[in-house]
């Protein structure tokens, strides 16, 4: 199975940055491939931007490690297995890592995932910017 995986440092401490992502049903306010998500009971449903939905549940969703885990259980995408990964790491001087992994059957569909993933993951920071300047 394909892995994949991207990471970036941002200028904003873990707990705001984990407040964001753990917010599973806002997935698609920093994800650009997404214009709608909201949480189900047991994880949330997405449409991307080309009309595609995409069913997920939460596997983990833990505060103290700072770690979501989601897998793809049922949409319009032929998917055979997936299991997404987002860690956030406290760097300690108000900046922390955002590493985002994914592992996804048939490989084929992994390199439109990085994609998708690299651009949420490089959004993130500037998502996190406007949020700090709205509530300055």
């Amino acid at each position: 199975m394909p892995s994949i995986r991207s990471h970036a440092i941002l200028d904003h401490d873990a707990a705001s940055v984990w407040s964001v992502v753990r917010d599973v049903g806002s997935v698609a306010d920093w994800f650009p491939a997404m214009t709608h998500s909201e949480p189900t009971s047991s994880g949330r449903s997405i449409t991307l931007t080309d009309g595609a939905t995409l069913i997920e549940d939460t596997v983990t969703l833990d505060d103290d490690l700072r770690r979501l885990q989601y897998q793809l259980v049922g949409g319009d995408l032929s998917v055979d297995s997936h299991l997404g990964t987002i860690d956030v790491i406290d760097l300690r001087d108000g900046r922390c890592v955002l590493v985002y992994g994914s592992d996804v059957e048939p490989a084929e569909v992994a390199a439109a995932f990085d994609a998708a993933i690299r651009e949420a993951v490089n959004r993130l920071g500037a998502h996190l910017a406007a949020r700090r300047a709205m509530s300055a």
